[in-house]
């Protein structure tokens, strides 16, 4: 396992954008509407617009992720040490996610980057 992201979820995309690009001393590795993505080494801090989650969906929290080779094999190998997982592993845009809560419940997510194909660089979410 190892570091992969910060989320972060705001009212003001752009305002938190430009606080990060000033801290950073950098300008986002991607940009969209309601997103940012700021690339520090292997590391993504993500800045993503608030939303209010409708049934199914993900929740709307700030959360760190660890990266897994192999997201299955992980999720097994958690919940036989014990650890629970709240959201199972799914297919998104950016990969495949589980979720779980550490014991003061905030949000980790277990992410396993989506194969790139040719001419595509995998940015993350």
């Amino acid at each position: 396992m190892k570091f992969h992201e910060l989320a972060f979820f705001t009212e003001d995309v752009d305002s938190a954008c430009d606080f990060y690009e000033r801290l950073l001393n950098a300008k986002p590795a991607y940009r969209g509407p309601g997103i940012a993505i700021f690339q520090i080494g292997e590391t993504h801090i993500l800045i993503h617009a608030k939303y209010e989650p409708g049934p199914g969906e993900l929740p709307c929290e700030n959360h760190f992720a660890f990266a897994v080779s192999h997201l299955d094999q992980a999720v097994v190998d958690l919940e036989m040490r014990g650890v629970a997982v709240q959201i199972p592993p799914k297919s998104y845009d950016w990969g495949r996610s589980a979720y779980l809560r550490d014991p003061d419940g905030k949000l980790i997510e277990l992410h396993e980057a989506k194969a790139a194909t040719a001419g595509e660089a995998g940015s993350g979410h």
